[in-house]
């Protein structure tokens, strides 16, 4: 079936869709060929891809795309011929289309000095409006939490193609940790897609336990770590990408200091606090963590 829609240049489909097109009932037996997508259809699709090393999106399979972006990048929708500037699309942003692959998605200019990721929606939509992205010369996107596939292929693309640093900004605690690391390592259910997706020399600027005191962050908005938080720091702590001195002094900190911070919580300070002082100066600064 797959062979078929990109020979007749059929619309592409999503996994889900995939799976309901090869699910039937096999001839003399009581047996389907699926019967669960998560632990049948989807591993065949990652061994399909290590096997004839081509991603989904390059055999017409598409996810569900998460992400926004804004900034001063171009690119022409080889699917519509449509040419999106994302610099002009108002406070929405432009959606990420489902798939970023060269044959989709052809950048005509990009002329950002950085791209800026942040974690929550909330957090770009901010930003977006009071034009971060103008300010600074940046891309600024989101993929809204964990971020879906297409998200990540185009900031790797962009990052490589235009040979420009990636900064991301995530809550201060050990799920902002694992998403920041899911940007620069991949994630490592899909070992063959991250090779392709990730951003090995992306930069963490969200707050750091030290940078609480350092920007005097009330203690009325730090949130009490529980069993929960405990157990995921643990759990990372050991992940070979958060093995530097840095990164195993930062989460030893975290434990130690027992409170986490939300990148919300820097509202508190002034709704301009976040864009005009806290990320221009981490960024100068270069109060990262790698």
């Amino acid at each position: 079936q797959i062979k078929q829609l990109l020979e007749q240049d059929k619309p592409a489909i999503s996994t889900r869709q995939l799976y309901y097109i090869l699910k039937h009932s096999i001839e003399g037996t009581k047996e389907n060929t699926f019967d669960d997508q998560a632990t049948e259809s989807d591993p065949v699709i990652e061994d399909v891809e290590v096997t004839i090393n081509a991603l989904r999106e390059q055999l017409g399979l598409e996810a569900t795309p998460s992400g926004v972006i804004s900034g001063p990048l171009m690119y022409e929708d080889l699917k519509t011929d449509d040419i999106i500037d994302c610099s002009k699309m108002g406070s929405a942003g432009a959606a990420i289309p489902p798939n970023t692959e060269p044959h989709v998605v052809k950048f005509k200019q990009c002329t950002a000095d950085f791209i800026l990721i942040v974690e929550k929606f909330a957090v770009w939509n901010l930003l977006n409006q009071s034009k971060f992205w103008k300010k600074n010369n940046c891309i600024l996107m989101t993929g809204k939490g964990q971020a879906a596939r297409s998200d990540r292929r185009l900031v790797s693309r962009l990052a490589k193609e235009y040979k420009i640093p990636v900064y991301v900004f995530c809550d201060n605690d050990a799920y902002g940790y694992y998403i920041y690391s899911v940007y620069k390592q991949g994630s490592i259910n899909l070992a063959f897609f991250s090779e392709k997706a990730a951003c090995p020399d992306a930069k963490f600027i969200g707050l750091k336990t030290g940078d609480i005191a350092k920007f005097k962050i009330a203690k009325s908005n730090w949130i009490k770590l529980e069993g929960h938080d405990l157990k995921r720091l643990k759990e990372i702590s050991k992940y070979e990408w958060f093995q530097s001195k840095g990164w195993q002094a930062e989460l030893k900190a975290m434990k130690d200091f027992g409170y986490k911070v939300e990148s919300d919580a820097l509202v508190s300070k002034s709704i301009e606090f976040m864009g005009d002082t806290y990320l221009p100066r981490v960024i100068k600064e270069k109060n990262w963590l790698d």
